[in-house]
């Protein structure tokens, strides 16, 4: 797998001040298919460990804050 070099170019990004790992939250990354989505310790807040999406949106969808972002390529749309 692709190790994601920064936050930003990953597929998937978390808003951090909706993010709410650090109270034990583990939703995104329980459902993500591929296991790619990670919880940064010392944060306490979600991010994409590995970019190897499948733009499949569970982690998006079934965030409980609304933290999680997916974009979409166009060329899949």
């Amino acid at each position: 797998m692709t190790i994601a070099m920064t936050r930003t170019q990953a597929p998937v990004t978390v808003d951090e001040d909706k993010c709410i790992a650090h109270k034990g939250c583990t939703v995104c990354v329980d459902v993500c298919p591929l296991d790619v989505l990670a919880i940064d310790l010392l944060k306490g807040k979600a991010y994409m460990k590995f970019d190897e999406c499948w733009y499949c949106m569970p982690c998006e969808k079934d965030c409980p804050t609304g933290a999680v972002h997916v974009s979409i390529p166009y060329l899949i749309k």
